[in-house]
């Protein structure tokens, strides 16, 4: 089994994301997240891949979400 954690992007103000987790599988403080999106256009059948980020975990703000910060 991974021990990686899947989240769910929340919000995004500038560089800052808050992500939400199980409350069991929350990533500790300045942990990296790799976030993976569809990039624009890449949808079923398109071939624009997808945009990888990197962000490190910067707090634990409630509700089962933490705020990082992009690299």
């Amino acid at each position: 089994m991974s021990d990686r954690a899947i989240g769910k992007v929340v919000q995004v103000i500038g560089p800052v994301l808050d992500v939400q987790f199980d409350g069991e599988h929350m990533p500790e403080l300045y942990n990296a997240l790799e976030i993976d999106a569809p990039a624009p256009g890449g949808g079923e059948g398109g071939s624009a891949g997808t945009i990888s980020v990197v962000a490190e975990v910067q707090q634990h703000i409630g509700r089962d979400q933490v705020r990082a910060v992009a690299m």
